[in-house]
């Protein structure tokens, strides 16, 4: 576990320069429009309003995908209510979601431990839901998958499903932030 709290600055520093470190429009790379963005950064990022000048007056967040909707609707069923904060980042989870790494990854994050405490702060009920700790990915769309009626698991239940492992394994594995700002600049390894 994380040993203590990110902080928002933190955390909305770390998720906005893993989304400006991909080659999407940050709008998309977010899952937020134009006017939400601008909000975030003059909140938590002053010094980075400069990501607005490549962004038109209307810039949006692209198409969502199918499941997009129903996710940003569970995480904000689960809000703490610290204000729109949540709403920025239902999208920006939703969104990061569509991604093919772990999610803590995705995000820009250090490791699971502070997506575990940024779920806590923001989306608390979501940790309460997920008691046994299953990878959130995988949480997500079990969750998504019971609100539709859809059975996904090979078995009636975790404890006796051969899969268990890619559900509630260990997440390892490099911070993707830190390896794409090497990537941009080698040598400062």
């Amino acid at each position: 576990m994380h040993p203590g709290p990110l902080g928002d600055s933190v955390l909305f520093q770390r998720l906005v320069a893993m989304a400006a470190a991909g080659r999407e429009p940050l709008t998309v790379a977010l899952g937020l429009g134009r006017d939400a963005l601008e909000r975030l950064l003059r909140r938590y990022l002053p010094d980075r309003l400069g990501l607005l000048v490549t962004l038109s007056a209307d810039a949006g967040r692209g198409a969502d995908a199918l499941e997009e909707p129903d996710l940003r609707a569970c995480l904000l069923e689960c809000r703490a209510g610290r204000g729109e904060e949540e709403e920025w980042l239902a999208a920006i989870v939703a969104r990061r979601s569509l991604k093919p790494n772990h999610l803590w990854q995705d995000l820009g994050l250090a490791d699971r431990g502070e997506l575990t405490w940024l779920f806590r702060r923001h989306f608390p009920e979501l940790v309460v839901r997920n008691r046994f700790d299953m990878k959130w990915k995988k949480f997500f769309y079990r969750t998504l998958c019971e609100r539709e009626g859809v059975p996904i698991c090979k078995a009636p239940n975790c404890e006796v499903c051969g899969d268990a492992v890619l559900c509630f394994a260990p997440e390892t594995g490099e911070p993707l932030l830190a390896l794409a700002t090497l990537a941009r600049h080698p040598r400062a390894a």
